[in-house]
């Protein structure tokens, strides 16, 4: 911001000099008024054109604080450089140059994202977040009771949750009724976990499902790993990448096929409906101009690429 302003301040200053000197140049002194009040505007407009879409605090920042639990690959996470990479740090660049502002991801357990939206410790959280109808009215997925004001997400791709075991022992596990008297890691707050305890409800006397959580995904990976779990459960998009590269790919395999196929969606909190629509145009401006599809690309996860940017579109 302060690099643009200095831009503008000396081509004012440039432009003032040549009009001065040619005082007697009525056209001249026209063409340079015209110069100086549209010439710089639509080059910053054609640079960031959703910019003014945004909130006058965030705009005046040119930052928005990003909530995401980083250890979620390939949708989030830190590279051997330790720059936070993968495909929700490639939309929200993307998101960032049409409104204008940095997306500066923080990192924070999933569990509290939310709580930490509320606090405005964070402008949006992004972190392959499911986006359902409890989390929009802010209600326990467990208890059904309300414990918060809820948020709006913008939904920005689609995804199902997968199981999958250590490779070549698979525990006969190919569904979860089969998980019933067997242990399984999950990520603690997620929809593998909430999908593990009902299970668990309908499993026959003394055939529960023992379930151990963890902060992230990849101590549950670790824990499987180690031989302390018969299965472990993420999102499909991070199930398949920890299969393809977890050991070279030695270490795990999908069993089953993914179920409860939803929206992860980027969350705002409640009452902030500038700032949710903003990151709609955005999104649905990248889907438009390709940028979008490029990234799910990159990543190998077009099957889960929207077609528009919904609001609330979870169930």
């Amino acid at each position: 911001m302060t690099a643009s302003s200095t831009r503008r301040t000396a081509a004012k200053s440039r432009i003032a000099a040549v009009c001065a000197i040619a005082v007697a140049g009525t056209m001249l002194l026209a063409a340079c008024g015209d110069q100086t009040k549209n010439g710089p505007r639509n080059s910053a407009s054609a640079q960031a054109p959703l910019a003014d879409l945004l909130p006058k605090e965030i705009k005046d920042k040119g930052v928005i604080k990003v909530g995401s639990d980083i250890a979620y690959p390939p949708v989030e996470f830190k590279d051997k450089s330790g720059k936070t990479v993968g495909i929700d740090p490639d939309i929200g660049a993307a998101l960032g140059k049409q409104l204008g502002v940095t997306f500066q991801f923080q990192n924070g357990t999933f569990d509290t994202l939310i709580t930490g939206l509320r606090s405005k410790r964070y402008d949006l959280a992004m972190s392959s977040m499911t986006d359902t109808k409890d989390r929009q009215q802010g209600i326990d997925s467990e208890t059904k009771k309300k414990v918060g004001e809820g948020v709006d997400f913008v939904d920005y791709f689609s995804a199902g949750v997968s199981i999958y075991t250590r490779k070549g022992d698979d525990q006969g596990i190919s569904s979860w009724a089969d998980l019933c008297g067997k242990k399984i890691a999950v990520q603690r707050g997620t929809v593998s976990h909430d999908l593990a305890k009902t299970e668990s409800k309908k499993c026959p006397a003394g055939k529960s499902i023992a379930i151990e959580t963890f902060d992230n995904d990849l101590e549950a990976q670790t824990r499987l790993r180690s031989g302390g779990a018969d299965a472990g459960s993420s999102d499909f998009p991070v199930a398949a990448y920890a299969v393809k590269t977890s050991g070279g790919g030695k270490d795990f395999q999908i069993v089953g096929e993914q179920v409860e196929a939803a929206p992860y969606g980027i969350a705002v909190a409640k009452g902030n409906d500038q700032l949710t629509k903003a990151v709609q145009a955005a999104l649905n401006a990248i889907i438009k101009n390709g940028e979008y599809g490029k990234i799910i690309s990159k990543w190998g996860v077009e099957a889960g690429a929207v077609t528009e940017a919904k609001l609330n579109g979870g169930s």
